[in-house]
């Protein structure tokens, strides 16, 4: 039978550390914006969980919804005014964005020392992405290396999925193909397809890591069928309550790291 990773488990210690770290400063708090452009389901979801669990921590947030018809030329005058802005410490954009638009372009257009999501080429090595932290910390979690075994990563968003790779490659294991899934002891997936996943694509004992989250009638579902696997994968993340809470948690432990760093400039 497979076990779950508890993933609210994990952001709430996070999340603790965080909100405790806040309140011993007894002043300002840290100031996020969050670039939402288009009515993706997905990443309304995430966007409204960002806005309700940062007041629970004590960061404000600063949402800038564009509609998806947004000029590229006007998103990036947005980020030029958020990057100017000295009481925004850290800028998040949505992902993915809508297709007309140059998602490294974007985000190259942040000041990297704003970019909690640290997708930045040049961003600093105290900022580590949510995403890519919350898989990590899954791992970890489990205590799973990846000495000898083989890991494939599903992804819409290169940004998205060179990470993966790479935290993958980080702890030992090895890239597969899509179409060797049935090879991997481990699946990192993030394509927004609900129940894509069955267990006739995958081996005995798989892990899985869902990161794709989408929304159905009002139903929220990630890419692993999870009542299809659960009598075939050794651990999953659940949709909710897996890899979503964490991310959000490990962004906000970046938006209290830069203002941490802005409030000693300031001293």
């Amino acid at each position: 039978m497979v076990k779950l990773i508890d993933g609210r488990a994990i952001a709430e210690r996070i999340k603790d550390e965080v909100a405790l770290t806040i309140h011993e400063f007894n002043g300002p708090r840290p100031n996020l914006a969050i670039i939402l452009v288009g009515e993706r389901e997905d990443s309304k979801i995430y966007v409204s969980l960002k806005q309700r669990e940062g007041k629970k921590v004590g960061i404000d947030t600063h949402l800038y919804a564009l509609a998806a018809e947004t000029s590229e030329k006007e998103l990036l005058e947005v980020i030029e005014f958020l990057n100017k802005d000295e009481a925004i410490d850290g800028i998040l954009v949505q992902l993915p964005l809508p297709a007309h638009f140059n998602t490294d372009k974007i985000i190259s257009a942040l000041d990297p020392d704003k970019d909690v999501d640290g997708f930045h080429p040049q961003h600093p090595k105290y900022i580590i992405s949510p995403v890519l932290a919350s898989v990590d910390a899954c791992l970890d979690e489990i205590k799973m290396s990846g000495k000898n075994q083989v890991a494939c990563v599903l992804y819409n968003s290169d940004i998205f999925g060179r990470g993966l790779e790479d935290v993958a490659l980080a702890k030992g294991f090895t890239i597969c193909k899509k179409e060797n899934l049935s090879e991997a002891d481990l699946i990192i997936t993030a394509l927004g397809e609900p129940n894509k996943i069955k267990k006739e694509m995958v081996k005995e004992g798989v892990v899985v890591v869902d990161i794709g989250i989408s929304k159905v009638e009002e139903k929220v579902y990630g890419d692993a069928d999870f009542e299809d696997l659960k009598n075939k994968a050794s651990y999953i993340t659940p949709v909710p309550g897996g890899i979503g809470p964490m991310t959000i948690a490990f962004l906000f432990k970046n938006v209290l790291e830069i203002f941490r760093r802005n409030s000693d400039m300031r001293e």
